[in-house]
């Protein structure tokens, strides 16, 4: 993977042709302000290109409370209010 220094004025010129040669070629962009880089547009990791959410996280949560445990007070369901008028 190569890295393109660019200038910070020059990235706001050429943005969206700089972010497709990240995302195509696979180049990193670092950002600069006065020479010195100030941020780094890099490509995304494979796994992360296309998968949802979901399936990445999937099997990295904890369930803390029984499966039929609501974490939500019967008083917080719109359905179970009584319409005062």
């Amino acid at each position: 993977m190569t890295t393109l220094a660019v200038s910070v004025t020059e990235f706001k010129t050429h943005c969206l042709d700089l972010i497709r040669q990240v995302e195509q070629v696979g180049d990193a962009v670092e950002l600069t302000r006065h020479g010195k880089v100030v941020a780094r547009l890099i490509p995304s990791t494979p796994a992360a290109r296309g998968t949802p959410a979901w399936q990445r996280l999937r099997g990295q949560g904890k369930l803390l409370g029984a499966p039929e445990e609501s974490v939500l007070d019967s008083e917080q369901f719109e359905a179970m209010r009584v319409n005062k008028q």
